[in-house]
């Protein structure tokens, strides 16, 4: 299974596409998408959607994963982050892919070992779990966690793929 994850902002959105070959978790690409600072918010929803189907056509996942909408101190932001997420699973579901979400809390457990994590943990846990971590924001870890926490999800048929 070829999963696309995907950790969005409406600054920066991270996104990695992972497998799992012979019980091992293989970085197949990532990115991130920068929408130009100055763009206003619709500008830059319209780049970050032509940027993930692209991403879609071009590495042809079987499934999308991303990150679900969590508490944020600021509304703005938090509205902000609702657009960018709405975003990716806009493209997700034109493209037919089945769309799993999870919280941070759980993809830091799955992906570090716990849900208290931070973001160096984080990357250097998927740096251990895929032999490298691409370069780029953390954005782009952030994704491939995202990627990889689906993964250790999809092969527990007990477990589901969703959002606990």
């Amino acid at each position: 299974m070829r999963v696309l994850g995907i950790d969005p902002g409406s600054r920066t959105t991270g996104w990695g596409v992972v497998t799992r070959e012979r019980g091992r978790y293989v970085h197949v690409a990532s990115g991130a998408l920068v929408p130009p600072r100055s763009a206003d918010l619709p500008t830059r929803l319209v780049f970050l959607h032509r940027g993930l189907v692209e991403v879609v056509r071009a590495w042809s996942p079987d499934a999308v994963a991303v990150e679900a909408i969590f508490r944020h101190r600021s509304s703005d932001s938090a509205i902000r982050l609702g657009h960018a997420r709405g975003v990716a699973l806009l493209a997700a579901a034109e493209a037919g892919l089945p769309i799993h979400e999870y919280g941070t809390t759980h993809i830091k457990k799955a992906a570090a070992g716990w849900g208290g994590a931070d973001k160096t943990q984080v990357g250097r846990t998927v740096r251990l779990l895929l032999g490298d971590l691409p370069d780029g924001p953390t954005d782009v870890s952030d994704a491939l966690a995202v990627a990889i926490t689906h993964l250790a999800h999809a092969r527990m048929p007990a477990e589901g793929g969703g959002a606990p």
